[in-house]
């Protein structure tokens, strides 16, 4: 029997109700999460500790699945600690790099596209300020699949240090269905595993680079420290001797604190870097004793300088001397009184020589990268460049690889830079040194994201 028309229309209600009443049912869980309020900073964060790429449910149509994956992927193929996160329009920026930082604890590179706008901040041992302001420049007006992929692909080329290992297992923060994953489960396991392994392997060798160049700079170390002792026992200074007042014993103890130091921080020393702390306390060492034989003799106290250039054993400089190496071009060098008459009459200084590993021994600032711990903890990272301009340590501390292998930048000797690029730091970071463009690690400054501050970074796509 047909039916009316009036039960046809009736049935066809029905149905449609039921169906939409279906895919409501069907829908409820990925709608509630894609119309809550966005995730906190600690939600983001926890996200980053596992995988390089996280893409807010609220900020799902931005870059769709297979797009963070395939981010996700030249991120952990590169091993490069470049973070990605995309977020809504409505998340909260005041001091969001600086807290986002914080939380993950990771050094590296953070890049966040909120909304429209893009904005990045990074660890200047990862990557300097201006390379990162100036990459961040570079893509504003993209769209958000080509912009971040612009981005990632200047940043891992440049970005130093390696991926945290916790990513070598991670997935993507594209929130794919869990039926998707289990079907992909085997070559996501395989695939993963292959770059673990990768990743391993990598730092294993770069391990061993750090325990070779270590041991070289370890005779060095042991000859500065020597001839620092040498320096105590020719002083021939007693306490109790007549005429010494507590001035005199207050210099001789911070001298001998100092040589104490050395010893400790070098019998300790696990890498490279870690030479900066023993050079230091030998320099303040050699002060110290230069404070003393001055009141010793009735002369005028020293002025704090750094060491003489060409040796540090010489003591503290007394001057600055234009020298120029054989292929750079002249500057003033911090020197000591031989050396500078050396200079004057046109004589050469005498250089602090070193084996190079072949053979032969060559100026320290031509020997070789594993020297620039030792040098940066006797000049610091603020004279240091303009000394080593045109020399072989200055261009090779210049190059992006060698804050990977020896623990710093070019001239950057500062706090913090025991932490190399993917180590987990936590909250042991400089919130000045982490790329503060436009004031206390906001967007842009003032809590306004790209918007003021620094070269008005993250202007609207």
């Amino acid at each position: 029997m047909r039916p009316t028309r009036r039960a046809s229309r009736l049935i066809s209600v029905l149905s449609g109700s039921l169906l939409a009443l279906g895919a409501m049912t069907a829908v409820t869980p990925g709608a509630q999460a894609a119309q809550a309020a966005a995730s906190d900073v600690s939600t983001v964060a926890d996200a980053l500790k596992k995988s390089p790429v996280y893409v807010d449910p609220a900020a799902s149509a931005q870059l769709s699945a297979g797009d963070t994956d395939a981010l996700t992927k030249k991120i952990k193929d590169a091993d490069k600690p470049v973070m990605v996160a995309v977020l809504p329009a409505n998340f909260p920026t005041k001091d969001l790099f600086t807290d986002l930082r914080t939380k993950t604890g990771i050094t590296g590179v953070y890049a966040v596209r909120l909304g429209q706008k893009f904005d990045a901040r990074a660890d200047s041992r990862v990557m300097s300020q201006d390379a990162v302001r100036n990459l961040t420049t570079s893509v504003q007006g993209e769209n958000v699949t080509r912009q971040l992929n612009d981005f990632v692909d200047t940043a891992v080329r440049n970005a130093r240090g390696s991926a945290p290992s916790a990513w070598g297992a991670g997935g993507g923060g594209s929130g794919a269905p869990v039926g998707a994953l289990i079907g992909i489960g085997a070559v996501v396991v395989a695939g993963g595993g292959a770059a673990y392994a990768v990743s391993r392997r990598r730092r294993r060798q770069r391990e061993d680079e750090q325990r070779a160049a270590l041991e070289q700079l370890r005779v060095v170390v042991d000859e500065d420290i020597t001839a620092f002792g040498e320096e105590l026992d020719r002083l021939d200074f007693h306490p109790a001797e007549p005429g010494a007042d507590d001035t005199m014993r207050a210099d001789y103890e911070r001298a001998l604190d100092s040589y104490e130091k050395a010893k400790q921080f070098m019998a300790a020393a696990q890498r490279p870097e870690e030479v900066r702390g023993v050079t230091q306390a030998l320099d303040d060492g050699r002060f110290s004793l230069a404070m003393l034989a001055a009141r010793r003799e009735g002369r005028p106290l020293p002025e704090r300088r750094v060491p003489c250039f060409f040796d540090p054993r010489h003591g503290p400089s007394v001057t600055d001397a234009l020298w120029s190496p054989p292929s750079g071009a002249e500057r003033e060098v911090p020197v000591c009184a031989a050396d500078a008459t050396r200079l004057k009459d046109g004589a050469d200084p005498m250089v602090r020589t070193v084996d190079t590993g072949y053979g032969e021994r060559r100026p320290y600032y031509d020997a070789g990268p594993a020297y620039g711990p030792w040098a940066g903890g006797y000049f610091g990272g603020g004279i240091l460049p303009g000394l080593l301009l045109g020399t072989l340590l200055g261009s090779m501390m210049s190059s992006p690889a060698y804050a990977a292998d020896y623990g710093s930048g070019y001239g950057d000797f500062g706090a913090g830079a025991g932490y190399d690029g993917g180590d987990y730091s936590g909250a042991d970071f400089d919130s000045n040194d982490f790329g503060d463009f436009g004031g206390g690690g906001d967007f842009g400054g003032g809590g306004d994201f790209g918007g003021g501050g620094g070269g008005d970074f993250g202007g609207g796509f």
